[in-house]
């Protein structure tokens, strides 16, 4: 049977900042990001199962992404937990705000390979992630290919 791949969209608006950069970015701002997420695998051929001709059920596919990536990252602002911003994080923490503190450098490509991590791990057998897509902007993203991190 012959292996398809499926692609679902999501999107998320996110701060960050980027300490220790040379430019704007080094400032707390934000993005509307869009995240592409490409499995891989074999439609089910058992005629008796309800999913009969699927590779997964888009919505399944969507409540993995939801739960792990939109739930959390949803108008939360990212600071890496290893710089100066962490007085900023408590500060805004403790006013109420949505803030991740990270073991990275909170930009697009470390955040493409974590969100790699929280799906792989999430689905299920037979069926493999094969890339990522993270639109930081309309002319600048990210991408994540299972085949070159082999």
């Amino acid at each position: 049977m012959s292996k398809i791949r499926i692609t679902k969209q999501f999107s998320f608006e996110t701060g960050h900042a980027l300490y220790g950069y040379d430019g704007k970015c080094r400032n707390v701002h934000g993005h509307s990001y869009k995240l592409s997420v490409t499995v891989i695998g074999t439609p089910i051929t058992d005629t008796s199962h309800v999913k009969l001709g699927m590779v997964i059920d888009f919505g399944d596919l969507k409540r993995i992404v939801k739960e792990d990536i939109e739930d959390v990252f949803d108008h939360a602002t990212v600071f890496n937990k290893n710089t100066p911003h962490i007085e900023l994080a408590k500060e805004l923490k403790d006013r109420g705000h949505n803030v991740i503190l990270v073991d990275y450098q909170p930009t697009s490509e470390n955040m493409v390979i974590d969100f790699a991590e929280r799906i792989t791990s999430r689905l299920p057998e037979g069926i493999k992630l094969f890339s990522l897509k993270l639109k930081e902007t309309e002319t600048s993203f990210a991408e994540w290919y299972a085949s070159d991190n082999e």
